[in-house]
């Protein structure tokens, strides 16, 4: 049997219900018995910790909810935040479990996809931090000041609501739009799961890469090896 999958979620709920259902529907292929658990993070206090860097908080929160994975049965611990990963160095040294890093696997796809620049969309703090500074291997190219804030704005709204506006799909598609033909990027980087309600692999109009795929998709194949 699959090992028992463990996910910290709710930040944001949209990005919670795209792993879900990426997972389910996978193990459905696979014709493998599906184990989750999933415990519930607060996306506003999440929100306010990366903002502070307050990275301490934050990963008392991430162990004491692995605590509570591992006491259902869970065999590792992902987490579903390209923002909630701005801590994941110093709570892999921590985690009561396993933890299958985000930032890790999107990396992994982007050696293997030979990709040299690369454009990025999320909250400032991603953003600035050039998907916290582990794509060192590639240029990392961030939309321009004004739209860098009016994506981070839109992000943080979609992130909380779980639901994304007319307006906020131009702001995207608008910063999409300048990495590519005026950048000259190879292709841009969601980071933000959240995303998942604006862009996916199979219907984006521009070359993505998609981290909340990437890593739901690491996820399972981590599960399945393990069973």
């Amino acid at each position: 049997m699959p090992a028992h999958i463990g996910l910290i979620g709710g930040i944001g709920p949209a990005a919670t219900d795209y792993y879900y259902r990426k997972i389910i529907a996978a193990f459905a292929q696979l014709d493998a018995e599906l184990e989750l658990t999933l415990a519930h993070a607060d996306a506003p206090t999440l929100l306010r910790n990366l903002q502070n860097d307050d990275r301490k908080s934050q990963m008392e929160i991430y162990t004491r909810l692995t605590n509570r994975l591992k006491n259902t049965g869970a065999d590792f611990v992902a987490i579903t935040s390209i923002a909630g990963h701005f801590c994941i160095e110093e709570f892999k040294d921590e985690s009561p479990l396993p933890v299958i890093d985000m930032i890790e696997s999107v990396q992994e796809e982007i050696d293997l996809k030979g990709f040299s620049r690369l454009g990025i969309i999320g909250t400032e703090q991603v953003m600035r931090s050039e998907f916290y500074g582990a794509l060192r291997k590639i240029k990392v190219v961030t939309p321009s000041p004004n739209l860098l804030k009016n994506v981070h704005e839109a992000y943080v709204s979609v992130a909380s609501s779980g639901i994304v506006t007319a307006l906020q799909r131009e702001t995207f598609n608008a910063a999409c739009t300048e990495l590519i033909e005026d950048f000259g990027v190879d292709a841009v980087l969601i980071g933000g799961t959240d995303l998942a309600l604006v862009y996916d692999e199979e219907s984006a109009v521009f070359p993505i890469v998609d981290c909340a795929a990437i890593h739901s998709r690491k996820v399972v194949s981590i599960s399945y090896q393990k069973g």
